[in-house]
Formats: structure tokens, C-alpha cells, sequence
């Protein structure tokens, strides 16, 4: 059960979040969330979840992976809020977790609830539509708020005719 959504109150405005992944499809997703935030008046959030990883190792090589991943995800965060701020022209909010996707995904919806919408895009590898996409359709990760999935055909410019 997902706590009430407040962007519809006073001082609140909706706000949509994009995953990055690394992916060429998380691009799409940001741009297209992205321009649905500027077309209404939102925000974005941008999350980047570091995935739990091999970082049970000795001491000093644990910290310098988890270094070498927060710096990886800094940098992917930053780049996408760059294009944001240059195509889109607004400025995204930059969420970095670590953990399962699926858990963080929810944990920062639960404790955002300005979130109303997360906006992934489907991938058009033959391993399928992406981790992400397949949890949804598997429902082993439903999300508690409405979802939106890009299909991997949309151009930015069929994307910004839909934004």
C-alpha cells in the first residue's frame, strides 16, 4: 500500500521519476519524463540504483569498489541531468541508492510522495525489454503507482509529440 500521494496539494507538484541503468532505453525514458514534467508544470527525479554487489570482499578493496561504483553512478546521473537541463530545460532531482532496484524504486516512491509516475521505456534486445520492464509484466515487482512503458520504437520526436 503506497502512502497518499501530495502533488495535487498546495505547495506540492507531481513529479516523475526515471530510472538510470546504463541502458539505451533509459535514455528514452528520461527524455519522455522529462518533457511530460515540463509540459506540466512538474519535476523529475532521477534514480540510479547501485546494485548490491560483490562488495563483501577484504576491507579495502569493499570500500574501493563501492567508491568506484558511486563515482560510476555520479557520473551517469550527471549526464542525464545534463540532457535534461539542455533539451528539456529543466533541472531533475538526482536520487542515488544501493540495493535491489525493485525495493528502491519503492522505498524512494514511499518517501517522495510528491512521485506520482515512473516512466521506464522497453528495450529491443533479444534478451527481452529490460529487467525492469520484465518484473512488471512478471508483476514480481509491481510498483504502487501508475506506470508508464515506452515502447523501444519511439524516436524522441514521436516521443515529444506524445509528451
Amino acid at each position: 500500500m503506497v502512502s497518499t500521494r501530495l502533488s495535487r496539494l498546495e505547495g506540492h507538484r507531481r513529479k516523475f521519476m526515471a530510472v538510470i541503468d546504463g541502458t539505451p532505453e533509459c535514455q528514452r525514458a528520461v527524455h519522455y519524463a522529462g518533457r511530460r514534467a515540463k509540459n506540466s508544470n512538474g519535476g523529475l527525479v532521477l534514480l540510479y540504483v547501485i546494485p548490491e554487489g560483490d562488495f563483501q570482499q577484504w576491507l579495502g578493496v569493499e570500500e574501493i569498489m563501492r567508491a568506484e561504483a558511486r563515482e560510476e553512478a555520479e557520473a551517469a546521473t550527471a549526464k542525464a541531468a545534463q540532457s535534461v537541463r539542455e533539451n528539456v530545460g529543466i533541472d531533475p532531482e538526482i536520487v542515488i541508492r544501493e540495493g535491489s532496484a525493485a525495493e528502491q524504486i519503492n522505498a524512494v516512491i514511499e518517501e517522495d510522495r510528491d512521485i506520482a509516475l515512473l516512466v521506464l521505456a522497453a528495450g529491443s534486445a533479444k534478451e527481452g525489454p529490460g529487467p525492469l520492464v520484465s518484473s512488471i509484466a512478471g508483476r514480481a515487482a509491481a510498483f504502487p503507482i501508475p506506470v508508464t512503458v515506452l515502447p523501444d520504437t519511439l524516436s524522441n520526436e514521436e516521443i515529444d509529440a506524445l509528451s
